[in-house]
């Protein structure tokens, strides 16, 4: 990967849809993901294998596997996995890339696994051990790396610190979340630079959402700081059913419109992203959009004629 080229994750498929009132059925899934996978984006989280009574939407990701599977779909594919249960139905879908969440607050682990912090890192270092052997990837995304909903601002150092400990387990990725949209650039800049000077880029990531309206000033800050891999979700979908007060994810396609005018390459058809984000609003009918979508439907539909 040059330090011109960032790869995007959408996670709409699964974050965006979580917490929506209106549950999916399997083919409208399956619609979602193919249409963001004919927009050019490389990965794409697809759902979760979590307790269907806390997240319903996310029922039957296994039959969503298995018809992608069918399709011969070749998009790289991901699954979040909440404990050793999750990782196992996920193996046995299929899943070669999973996403374990660990936790940089007591408060969160214990709102959001019904663990303590220590335990949720004891699970996912037993994952890691499986999944080597398995050859499923792994993606280790820190909760609450910047703020907390219930201990407050959380303390850079322990975020290096586990972010540290679980790249030498052997996890392929850490990716900072910024769980409730709290975060703003200079701490995004500060953290962010100091694990890529540690560790250098390419195993770094970041998710942010977009409840105080800095989630792609987030994201520039953490790009300047040499962050080339960013989770977000097509139409800025989003919301975490056990974060008070988080709201979408930045939306894909305001990432994407961004790094396409900065130069950047991130292998994204844009009108074909617009495609992928009408169908996400009409699909669920709560889907904001990009904050820049009107704006940039008319621009390609003035630049097509």
């Amino acid at each position: 990967m040059t330090a011109r080229h960032v790869v995007i994750t959408d996670v709409g498929p699964r974050d965006g849809l979580q917490n929506q009132q209106k549950i999916l059925t399997v083919e409208q899934r399956i619609n979602l993901v193919e249409a963001i996978a004919a927009a050019g984006v490389p990965q794409i989280e697809v759902g979760s294998f979590v307790s269907l009574k806390a997240v319903p939407a996310m029922a039957a990701t296994e039959q969503v596997f298995a018809e992608l599977t069918n399709r011969r779909f070749t998009t790289q594919t991901l699954a979040l996995i909440p404990n050793m249960k999750g990782y196992e139905l996920a193996r046995d879908a299929g899943a070669k890339m999973v996403t374990m969440v660990l936790y940089a607050s007591e408060g969160m682990a214990q709102s959001n696994a019904a663990m303590s912090m220590a335990e949720t890192e004891a699970v996912t270092l037993d994952i890691l051990a499986l999944a080597k052997h398995d050859e499923i990837a792994v993606i280790a995304t820190i909760a609450v790396a910047f703020t907390c909903p219930f201990d407050g601002p959380t303390a850079p150092s322990i975020v290096t610190e586990i972010a540290a400990k679980f790249l030498q387990a052997g996890a392929d990725q850490i990716v900072l979340a910024d769980t409730i949209g709290a975060a703003h650039p200079q701490q995004v800049r500060e953290l962010c630079a100091t694990l890529v000077g540690s560790h250098g880029p390419d195993k770094l990531g970041c998710h942010f959402h977009d409840t105080r309206a800095m989630g792609l000033a987030n994201v520039y800050a953490a790009l300047e700081s040499g962050i080339r891999r960013f989770d977000s979700s097509i139409a800025g979908l989003g919301g975490c059913p056990f974060a008070p007060g988080a709201s979408g994810n930045v939306a894909t396609d305001d990432i994407a419109m961004m790094l396409q005018q900065m130069g950047f390459e991130t292998g994204i058809d844009l009108n074909k992203l617009m495609q992928a984000s009408d169908l996400a609003q009409r699909l669920t009918g709560t889907a904001p959009g990009g904050r820049a979508k009107a704006w940039l439907q008319g621009h390609l539909e003035k630049k097509a004629s």
